[in-house]
């Protein structure tokens, strides 16, 4: 009987092939045929990417480049690093031959030692730069590294909503299943501003969410895209979970620098019993504002950082030598100048709450509900206003409000922005379909000028702002 069924397969394959070769144009050789055939009966995509589709980022970059349009969707500066910035740069391309050269895999040994002394400080730990220390190829490097070295087959981990998107398909690809807690807003008085202090995680909910399962907590702080600094009692709660059950949290802080209005960033690694269990993830790109350069961290407990290495080294083994080396010498600098007037650190989010004051006023005179940030380059606004006047935007039936708003902007308005929906699980992007997240950090020039960090309006929020209420009723 075997042996039948394989000779009766054999013949529908050769049967198969022979229809092909019938329509194929003179010429066509078996061996093509054969190889169309094989090909095409197998499975392409890796298991691994069941369920994760195309970015939005990818969706919209390209809706961008479509129209003439104003991008305050994606989170760089659109001016010029500051000064010591480029020095330490140029000084790393024209110095040193060698640092054109491999170097340390796990990083240029004087930025894994300027990172450990700064952030040792800061931390309150003693950091070895052989062991603490990872640099990766931006936060975005880092964050996949720690997914791909800790997170197993099966393993839950907690994301806090809205949440930076690459946090639920980097779970997805390590094997995990993602597990969603919402941050809440709490009712304000009529007439006054909502801000991201307002928005919390319920006690109660929280707890529910860790089980035996849970392998890592990932926390944002400060939040993209909300702005939300989150205050050393909600970290205290968050770190007596992590204890309790024994789970890893992941601590995304690239935005640590910039927070406002007299709030302070606590590092979740800070506090008691918690350097043990957490990785703490910086970049480069943010603290420095040279997004393209691609240089992140990460640091932790040797316990942790070991896997950590195992992944980098047979993965991508290696960060450029030149820019590691120019931000070990931005570093240097911050060192010296910690704290200070003098410190990029400090006069960073001066410049910016400037920006951030300017768009809030903007988008309020146009009927927008902006959320007002703690942290961050980016703020949330609330779109109900023209949720009611413009219910029956294009697009698809179970297209989020908010996507097909965005859309229309770009379209209409030339105005970029990001839809809150898409940094939200499935079942919960109802509650937030009417925000939308605009970018702060860009500013616009003036006539004969670059692009300061001081000095301009923010890009978008005077003559293109403006030009979201026209026609909206």
């Amino acid at each position: 009987m075997a042996l039948g069924g394989m000779f009766r397969k054999a013949a529908a394959i050769s049967l198969h092939l022979v229809g092909l070769l019938q329509r194929k144009k003179a010429g066509a050789s078996v061996n093509r045929c054969l190889h169309q055939t094989l090909t095409m009966a197998k499975q392409v995509q890796a298991r691994r990417l069941d369920g994760i589709g195309q970015n939005l980022w990818l969706e919209f970059a390209e809706l961008a480049s479509k129209n003439d349009v104003v991008n305050l969707g994606q989170g760089f500066p659109n001016f010029p690093p500051p000064d010591f910035v480029l020095e330490a740069f140029q000084h790393a391309i024209s110095g040193d031959f060698m640092l054109n050269q491999y170097t340390m895999g796990f990083g240029y040994p004087p930025l894994t030692n300027i990172l450990a002394s700064f952030f040792g400080k800061l931390l309150g730990q003693e950091i070895d730069p052989l062991k603490n220390v990872l640099v990766t190829v931006g936060a975005y490097g880092a964050l996949f590294t720690a997914f791909q070295a800790l997170v197993d087959e099966g393993d839950e981990v907690i994301l806090i909503e809205p949440f930076f998107d690459c946090y639920k398909p980097m779970t997805l690809m390590a094997g995990g299943r993602p597990v969603f807690v919402s941050l809440k807003p709490t009712p304000t008085q009529d007439g006054e501003l909502d801000s991201s202090n307002n928005w919390r995680l319920d006690p109660e909910e929280l707890a529910s969410k860790f089980t035996s399962r849970t392998k890592a907590l990932v926390l944002n702080t400060p939040n993209n895209p909300l702005g939300k600094v989150f205050s050393r009692a909600e970290l205290e709660l968050l770190a007596s979970l992590c204890q309790q059950h024994d789970v890893v949290c992941i601590a995304d802080e690239v935005y640590q620098w910039l927070v406002y209005d007299g709030h302070q960033h606590v590092s979740i690694a800070s506090l008691p019993g918690m350097w043990e269990r957490t990785l703490t993830i910086g970049s480069a790109g943010k603290a420095f504002s040279v997004t393209g350069w691609k240089v992140g961290w990460v640091l932790g407990p040797d316990r942790l950082m070991r896997y950590l290495h195992i992944v980098h080294q047979n993965s991508v083994y290696h960060c450029p030598t030149q820019t590691q080396a120019a931000v070990a010498q931005c570093f240097q600098r911050e060192q010296l100048h910690f704290g200070q007037p003098s410190s990029y650190f400090v006069q960073f989010p001066l410049s910016l709450r400037t920006n951030r004051e300017h768009m809030i006023r903007s988008l309020q005179s146009v009927g927008l509900k902006p959320i007002v940030p703690q942290g961050s380059y980016f703020l949330i606004t609330d779109i109900s206003h023209f949720k009611s006047k413009m219910p029956d935007l294009p697009g698809a039936v179970d297209e989020p409000y908010d996507r097909r708003f965005v859309k229309w902007m770009i379209r209409n308005k030339g105005l970029v922005a990001i839809p809150v929906s898409y940094m939200c699980s499935v079942p919960h992007q109802k509650h937030f379909d009417n925000y939308i997240r605009f970018c702060f950090v860009k500013v616009r020039a003036k006539a004969g000028e670059g692009r300061p960090p001081q000095g301009g309006h923010p890009v978008g929020v005077g003559r293109e702002v403006g030009l979201i209420c026209v026609g909206a009723g």
